[in-house]
């Protein structure tokens, strides 16, 4: 170096690089980003130094992580490295484990349902059994933590459950091998009649467009011609899982979604192929105001398409999309990174300029007026920018997808929210299927829909669910009781039914009551005169 550079030469070099570096690194750096990361470690450091108590130093920096987000949109969020796992499987759509469904009731462990293709479905295992003990541990004042604790563990490894059954004497001895199980985010699919199919979405995850196609694949081969897809309180997920879901129900060449966002990478447009088999399926959609983000994303495809109806209530409106970035130590940050419109160009992100909690009640607090809606006078608006469906229908942004025929959900009063809450209606089912099992499935057999039109629930059966309700520390108010007695009866026979055929069981139960329901059905002439319309729309 000594015969190559003079020391003139290297006192230059280093002076030009200090100056150059002074003017790049803002460029680099954007708003002095490296400037803040030091203030934040110089901050940390003389807290940690010299506070008065020993300080977490991990709680303070997650807490930090959380007053950054704060200052951005609702939806970006930190998931720490011990909520990962859980979230994960979630959306994936599996977890390992026993594949039960389980409730903790009276200090009992109740098999509440087990999993279809799980390992305990496998083995026999049934609704209504108790588990005494797992492994050589009683399992009587188990906690609901305790329980995933013990049953949840790796694919291939066992575990040992004892049993207690009505009707067999004694203690029934299980060895379970654990697998890994499917987590459905369809609940429910089947035929409410001759030609109408009903399919109930929870959720969009990994495996949601497979369950999709696999319902209406069967559902089609039982005669379907139209189809009543419920996305009532689906809170999202992949935005993918919903452009699947559409685009096996609209003709080829139809915009579904698309995102734009600060950096190209995430401006995105989403076409239907014109591969799906069922766009021509007079098609009704479900939501009310828990429906967000890729189920709001199905709404507004359909309402801006005029390739069917929306029933119900005004959806949550989020139209943000996040994406995962994971971090060294195991724990996950959910950044917004782009918006999401709908075909008609529409945002339906609500305003969110005011505190988190305020925003998220926002949606379950709105006044709407009841009925028809086809031309969205309802939510008319000022400071909601128009928008036209591609029939010419007005539409507006800025708030949630607006059904085009709002129906209100029942308000259960205190009373029966108290009795779902506190497990009554479970309780009771136990105590009367401990009683009337048998011969209630000798007479319904593998008909969960003769149960829920036949079955009927007598006034003795309601005096023993208010005994319970009383036990249990639950005031009788007869004003709320004598409103909601019809939905007291309805969940009587809906958590028979669920114990008896699923969730199957009870939807067909809950359906019979269900005003928002009961409306698309007699709205399906309205939905084919605009199906009719569709094949025309260039």
């Amino acid at each position: 170096m000594r015969k190559r550079f003079s020391l003139v030469t290297v006192i230059l070099l280093i002076a030009l690089s200090v100056f150059a570096g002074t003017l790049v690194n803002p460029l680099i750096s954007g708003d002095s980003i490296y400037e803040q990361f030091n203030k934040y470690k110089e901050v940390l450091s003389l807290t940690e130094k010299y506070y008065v108590d020993d300080v977490d130093t991990q709680k303070l920096t997650e807490a930090a992580i959380n007053g950054v987000l704060g200052q951005l949109d609702p939806h970006s969020v930190y998931i720490p490295a011990k909520e990962l796992t859980r979230v994960t499987e979630e959306f994936q759509g599996s977890f390992e484990g026993i594949g039960i469904e389980y409730q903790v009731l009276n200090d009992t462990l109740l098999v509440v349902a087990p999993i279809v293709g799980g390992p305990s479905e496998a083995l026999g295992i049934q609704s209504g059994d108790k588990i005494i003990r797992i492994n050589d541990s009683s399992s009587v004042g188990i906690s609901q933590e305790g329980v995933q604790k013990k049953l949840r563990g790796p694919k291939g490894t066992k575990v040992r459950v004892a049993i207690v059954r009505v009707g067999i004497k004694g203690v029934l001895d299980f060895e379970i091998v654990r697998d890994k199980i499917p987590l459905y985010t369809i609940d429910a699919s089947f035929m409410v009649d001759e030609q109408t199919g009903y399919v109930n979405v929870n959720r969009f995850a990994a495996k949601t467009h497979d369950e999709f196609m696999s319902a209406l694949e069967r559902l089609s081969s039982q005669g379907m011609k139209r189809l009543i897809v419920d996305l009532r309180s689906n809170p999202g997920g992949y935005l993918e899982q919903a452009y699947k879901m559409m685009d096996e129900l609209m003709p080829k060449g139809r915009k579904i979604v698309y995102t734009k966002g600060r950096r190209p990478e995430f401006d995105e447009e989403y076409i239907s192929t014109g591969a799906g088999r069922y766009k021509d399926l007079s098609l009704m959609i479900l939501v009310n105001n828990g429906s967000a983000s890729a189920s709001e994303i199905v709404a507004g495809a359909v309402q801006d398409w005029d390739r069917g109806l929306i029933v119900g209530e005004t959806t949550f409106g989020k139209g943000l999309v996040q994406r995962q970035f994971d971090l060294r130590d195991g724990s996950a940050l959910r950044l917004t990174t782009a918006r999401y419109y709908t075909p008609s160009g529409r945002l339906i992100q609500r305003a969110y300029d005011q505190d988190k909690v305020k925003y998220a009640r926002e949606p379950f607090e709105r006044s709407e007026n009841e009925g028809d809606n086809v031309t969205h006078e309802a939510e008319k608006d000022s400071t909601h920018p128009t928008y036209k469906t591609m029939g010419g229908r007005v539409v507006y942004g800025g708030g949630g997808i607006t059904p085009d025929y709002i129906v209100k959900s029942d308000r259960l009063t205190e009373y029966t929210v108290q009795l779902r809450s506190r497990n009554v209606f479970l309780q009771y089912a136990e105590d009367y299927l401990s009683r009337e099992g048998t011969a209630l499935k000798n007479r319904f057999g593998k008909d969960p829909g003769r149960f829920a039109a036949e079955f009927q629930v007598t006034p003795a059966m309601l005096e023993e669910i208010q005994a319970i309700a009383k036990t249990k520390g639950i005031t009788f108010d007869k004003d709320q009781y004598e409103k909601d007695v019809r939905f007291v009866k309805m969940f009587t026979r809906a958590f028979l039914a669920r114990s008896l055929w699923g969730n199957e069981g009870s939807a067909r139960v809950m359906l019979g009551e269900d005003n928002q329901f009961k409306k698309a059905m007699e709205l399906f002439p309205e939905s084919e005169k605009i199906l009719s319309n569709l094949s025309s729309l260039k």
